[in-house]
């Protein structure tokens, strides 16, 4: 019988309580030095952890959901003889170091990545912020990106010294790009990729969910398999398998692929539907057509915003059963105190439009009707306690929704002024990610263009989007007896069936037009 070790949490930075999404190995398992044992994912990334010797897998002290922290135990692997005269025997209850590699990738080096940054590819590098020598600690900036979107800085994911910088100024980087190398005293975060295969040989597993090597068949497509949401341990076994993770549906969390689900593709077997997922259809390829051949034509690629905004919404169309409710809000009184109020606040500098009005309408029709302040997780409904809206704000290189958090705790002239400010950035180009997340709600005005109604669609994962048209001036009859001249402002609710009823639907927008035409109901 060998020797005993106990496997523990590495140095992984700052990160503490970070949960195990996915257990890669089980008690008998014999593995090899650097062959991933649990996988674990933060709010910055997704690290796996080695194995720093060779052995058999004797005890599993974690599962999945369990939260880990430095010097967490891990696992009891029992190496013999000739294993432990090959591997460094690891030092009880202390952090396991990783073992000497090959010298084209030595010990404590770990290829930091370009984390997810959402949607966003082919990004701008505008500034290097560290140079090779460098101390960083976890969380400092390394390099600058900027969008048409907004500016974004890349973090350490642990400390150590900068050993090589891998980007310069005006590279184009997409997530799991190599920024630089780092030496740690530990690679676990992001291990260090194998070194390129000679001309001919079979292309090594990617280390990490960035690497985009050639499929070992021409049946993988390349481009959906980076994009897949699996780990780097599940990555490799699909390369092995030969299975396209591009066609796997994920069963793990947010519909993560797992190990299992990789394994029944390979069987296969139907693959699991993630949670919320919807059901496969196969499609009509897109027809090809030489339009020349008609006319004369000019190519003109799609703006970034838009060719982001493409994928969101096709998914958003395609995922959630969409309904529409159409209404008229009288908005007659509003709109002469809107006037009067900027006359009053006219050396402010600040100008209150009735989408300020329509936030805070927004907010008091959500806490009287919380399913549309929600979001769906599998079978879950989540209802949330805070109120963000987000607005549709035009800009030259397409639509983006800023959000306005807290919502419920400003008053019209603090949201018309933030409102200003986010515009004023989304036109610039200079929008921050975090300005546009965690929205509850959004609404989606084209009041300054025209129209009278249309099908909003609904910005996942909120449930429901408030759209708006021109106002207009209409004559109405309440009693059927006389009639009188309003304005109306148009309101089209798309909602998801899922979640909302057509009864609720009506409610809510009837309660939302009736706050509108006297803002007083606000306060009770």
């Amino acid at each position: 019988m060998g020797a005993v070790t106990e496997i523990r949490v590495p140095d992984i930075g700052d990160f503490k309580d970070v949960p195990i999404i996915e257990v890669m190995v089980k008690a008998g398992d014999r593995v090899q030095p650097e062959d991933p044992l649990i996988s674990l994912e933060s709010d910055k990334a997704t690290m796996e952890v080695p194995a720093p010797a060779a052995g058999m897998v004797k005890e599993l002290r974690v599962k999945v959901g369990d939260k880990v922290s430095e010097g967490s135990l891990i696992l009891l692997l029992e190496s013999g003889a000739a294993e432990q005269a090959a591997a460094p025997a690891a030092a009880p209850k202390t952090a396991v170091s990783a073992p000497p590699a090959p010298t084209s990738a030595p010990s404590g080096v770990a290829e930091v990545r370009v984390p997810d940054i959402g949607d966003f590819k082919d990004v701008p590098v505008i500034e290097i912020l560290v140079k090779p020598g460098d101390t960083v600690k976890a969380e400092d900036p390394l390099i600058t990106l900027e969008s048409d979107k907004a500016t974004m800085e890349v973090p350490a994911p642990l400390g150590g010294t900068v050993q090589e910088i891998k980007v310069r100024v005006g590279d184009k980087v997409s997530q799991g790009a190599v920024v630089l190398t780092l030496a740690t005293s530990s690679a676990v975060a992001q291990p260090s990729a194998p070194t390129p295969p000679a001309p001919g040989a079979a292309p090594p597993a990617p280390a990490t969910t960035a690497a985009a090597t050639p499929a070992p068949t021409g049946a993988i497509d390349e481009a959906a398999f980076v994009l897949a949401y699996a780990g780097p341990g599940v990555r490799k076994f699909a390369r092995e398998s030969g299975v396209d993770l591009g066609r796997v549906k994920g069963s793990g969390d947010k519909g993560r692929i797992l190990k299992q689900d990789v394994e029944a593709a390979a069987k296969g077997a139907p693959p699991t539907a993630a949670s919320g997922a919807g059901v496969g259809v196969d499609l009509l390829p897109w027809p090809k057509i030489d339009f020349a051949k008609f006319g004369p034509i000019e190519t003109k690629p799609l703006a970034r915003i838009k060719k982001i905004s493409a994928a969101n919404l096709h998914r958003n169309w395609v995922m959630i059963p969409h309904v529409t409710n159409h209404d008229d809000a009288d908005i007659t009184d509003l709109e002469a105190f809107r006037v009067q109020l900027n006359k009053e606040i006219e050396k402010s500098g600040v100008k209150v439009s009735m989408l300020s009005f329509m936030i805070k309408a927004a907010v008091a029709t959500l806490k009287k009707f919380p399913d549309f302040n929600a979001s769906l997780d599998g079978d879950n409904l989540i209802l949330k306690n805070y109120y963000h809206i987000g607005f549709a704000a035009d800009t030259p290189q397409g639509l983006v929704v800023p959000v306005i958090r807290d919502a419920d705790k400003k008053g019209v002239v603090e949201i018309a002024r933030e409102m200003g400010d986010l515009a004023k950035l989304a036109r610039e180009g200079k929008l921050k990610s975090e300005q546009m997340q965690g929205g509850c709600f959004t609404i989606s005005s084209l009041g300054g263009i025209g129209g009278i109604y249309f099908t909003p669609i609904i910005n996942a994962p909120e449930v429901a989007i408030m759209g708006v048209c021109r106002s207009f001036w209409k004559q109405v009859s309440p009693d059927g007896k006389q009639s009188s001249w309003r304005f109306v402002l148009p309101l089209s609710l798309s909602w998801d069936h899922r979640v909302v009823d057509g009864a609720s639907a009506a409610r809510f927008n009837n309660h939302f037009g009736g706050l509108l035409a006297d803002m007083r109901r606000v306060l009770i």
